[in-house]
């Protein structure tokens, strides 16, 4: 599983990016404006905070499969190689995905809420589908399987393209999601925590402590 932090706030992007294994981060256009600052200062200094080795992804603005390219080009010349573009499901944007494949520019289709829209991206030449598992559950869908069939579908054709679940709310559903095969999940910073977060690893470590101190006082390992 990859984990992508899926924010533009910067101290949040620092704070993950140091104490956590991830593998890169995810924007969209939401995202981005929330921050309200200048576009390119601030993807800039993101690239700079995870590094050239980390992944990036950002979301295209365009509806037309020349103009998507055209800004999938651009943004990949400022932000560097291992950066992805974001396509949401479309008819143009399978267009502008399979010209990006042959341009070697990493594509991410997203807005996905059906194995079949997946599948169809995956052949277009995705590098990864992001399904919505949250916005599923929502409306009464079931998220997890839908991520699960995708997966399956996949392993079935025997195709490249990977799994990268979005939209959580919870720990539990991105475990659900590791256990049905997802490769990837991109998570807020505040559900990064709750993945290692639980009361039992609370009272555990106050056992310990409590232990230790009954005996050494408030001496460490470096003290002897």
């Amino acid at each position: 599983m990859l984990y992508i932090l899926d924010t533009a706030d910067r101290k949040a992007i620092k704070h993950c990016n140091e104490f956590y294994p991830l593998w890169g981060v995810t924007t969209n256009p939401s995202i981005i404006a929330k921050e309200k600052e200048d576009f390119w200062t601030l993807l800039e200094d993101i690239r700079e905070i995870i590094g050239p080795d980390k992944a990036l992804f950002v979301q295209t603005v365009q509806k037309t499969s020349d103009k998507i390219v055209a800004e999938a080009k651009l943004l990949r010349d400022r932000l560097g190689n291992n950066f992805y573009v974001k396509i949401p499901i479309s008819e143009e944007g399978l267009k502008a995905t399979m010209l990006l494949k042959k341009l070697g520019i990493g594509v991410l289709v997203t807005a996905i809420f059906t194995p079949a829209q997946a599948l169809v991206a995956a052949k277009a030449g995705a590098d990864f589908v992001a399904p919505y598992v949250n916005r599923l559950d929502n409306i009464l869908g079931d998220g997890i399987n839908v991520v699960a069939e995708i997966v399956k579908q996949f392993e079935n054709f025997s195709l490249d393209t990977k799994v990268l679940a979005a939209s959580f709310k919870s720990a539990e559903q991105i475990h659900k999601c590791a256990v049905a095969g997802c490769h990837a999940a991109t998570v807020s910073a505040d559900v990064m925590k709750m993945i290692i977060g639980h009361p039992m690893t609370d009272a555990s470590v106050a056992g310990f402590e409590k232990d230790w101190k009954a005996v050494y006082g408030d001496k460490t390992i470096l003290d002897f």
